[in-house]
């Protein structure tokens, strides 16, 4: 089954498409990276799935459901834009004023729950203004895991923060899915973060979805290559490029592509005098190979 199911979804403001016959497909339990540039209809597409828009035309599914269903809507938790606290409150008042929304019968014990999800059980008297920008993100998600949601859609929850606090909000997320069954809807421009953690992406362009894959074929379609460091790169260059088809020169290295026989690499320069100083293998990771993808000329048959 599939958290979310999307088909042909379309929604346009003054005649221009935000979103334009977009399909998409979140597997029930997965990190799934929703990818594209800024004005490509992610947010958009979040908002529609909420109920915060109203689509033009398609169809949106939750947990086999229509999206509109108020029995699917309550399994529902969402951090878009931000939080939408009182900065003079504290942290336990902001969550106690959602649980009052949403009608909870135990606020106290659900405040202490997801207060500990997001590692900030030490923080609930805080007032929200003094906390940083991390706590900020993870109280958010706090609030949109009130009711123990089954889906939880995240708008760029990591962009803006330091090296450790993109680690805990990782280490939040898979923890949501793994130790509390949730599926998680996550946007982000920060790709070498997303990249830990996803296990699925839908990389959308002008608002139509151009692919959705696992992070297992993700994987798979990874180009191998090795980079090196030697003195002389220019006549290292041109001995490789005798032998390897795409060998290519970079600021201080090179680079050679669906290669990773390092030991012939090694062998082969040595016997025409250039000794190799660094030599690694690798793979193109996701932040390469979307650049690569919106590089390519649009097809005009995305998204169909």
């Amino acid at each position: 089954m599939n958290a979310i199911e999307i088909r042909a979804l379309s929604k346009s403001f003054r005649g221009m498409y935000a979103v334009d016959h977009l399909t998409m497909h979140v597997p029930v339990g997965s990190i799934y990276g929703f990818i594209g540039e800024n004005g490509s209809g992610k947010s958009t597409t979040m908002k529609l799935i909420c109920g915060h828009l109203v689509p033009d035309e398609g169809e949106i599914r939750l947990f086999d459901r229509e999206y509109t269903d108020p029995g699917v809507r309550v399994r529902v938790g969402a951090l878009i834009e931000n939080a939408g606290c009182f900065p003079n409150s504290s942290v336990y008042q902001n969550l106690r004023m959602q649980t009052i929304n949403l009608g909870l019968s135990n606020p106290d014990e659900e405040i202490r729950r997801v207060l500990s999800i997001v590692r900030m059980e030490d923080n609930a008297n805080l007032k929200f203004r003094s906390c940083s920008l991390g706590m900020k993100q993870r109280i958010g998600i706090a609030m949109a895991l009130l009711g123990d949601p089954a889906l939880l859609i995240l708008d760029e929850p990591i962009n803006g923060l330091d090296t450790d606090g993109m680690r805990i909000m990782r280490e939040i997320l898979v923890d949501i899915t793994q130790k509390y069954g949730c599926t998680v809807l996550i946007s982000s421009h920060i790709l070498g973060e997303l990249e830990k953690i996803a296990t699925h992406y839908g990389i959308i362009r002008q608002g139509k979805m151009i692919m959705e894959l696992s992070a297992k074929e993700m994987d798979a379609r990874a180009q191998v290559f090795t980079t090196l460091k030697t003195k002389d790169l220019e006549g290292a260059a041109r001995v490789l490029s005798q032998r390897y088809a795409d060998v290519r020169r970079e600021e201080d290295a090179i680079r050679i592509l669906d290669v990773d026989d390092t030991a012939a690499i090694v062998d082969l320069l040595m016997k025409e005098g250039h000794v190799v100083r660094e030599i690694q293998k690798n793979k193109i990771g996701l932040e390469e190979y979307y650049i690569e993808l919106m590089s390519r000329p649009e097809d005009p048959k995305e998204g169909n």
